[in-house]
């Protein structure tokens, strides 16, 4: 779980959470959006947080980020997915299809046409940049599961 998740799981705006703790509201907010990591914060300020909402500094400790340390990005990639064109939205849809007969045991002959389509289509939408590099890699992670090296 997430700072921000625990947040709204209490019901406890950032603005609130400011005024009890004594924690000015931009600090909150840059560990909610992952601009500052709590494990980084001064002791005084998980001291505070934790009053204020009730639990020990060792459980605010172990709450996650949603943003990679290194990249500053967030860690869930599900963003990549927006905007993607209907012709690899389709490949994508049949993909995962594929996958779940393939996964269930079902024997299906078709697989490696499906697999190969969405490649196609993926390479394809990368090349005309349609999508970026990261987009593309992503899709034939997720729906290819291929590793890049």
């Amino acid at each position: 779980m997430t700072f921000q998740e625990f947040l709204e799981q209490e019901h406890i705006t950032k603005y609130h959470l400011s005024k009890i703790s004594g924690v000015p509201k931009s600090t909150i907010n840059d560990i909610c959006t992952g601009k500052s990591e709590i494990k980084r914060c001064s002791a005084i300020t998980v001291y505070k947080l934790s009053l204020a909402l009730g639990c020990t500094m060792e459980y605010i400790m172990s709450l996650e980020s949603n943003f990679d340390l290194i990249t500053g990005m967030p860690k869930d990639k599900t963003y990549l997915e927006y905007g993607l064109p209907e012709f690899l939205k389709k490949s994508i849809k049949t993909m995962k299809n594929t996958w779940e007969k393939i996964d269930s045991g079902e024997k299906y002959t078709h697989w490696d046409g499906d697999y190969c389509n969405l490649q196609t289509d993926i390479n394809n939408a990368e090349v005309n940049q349609i999508i970026s590099e990261e987009q593309a890699w992503y899709l034939r992670e997720k729906y290819l599961r291929i590793e890049r090296m």
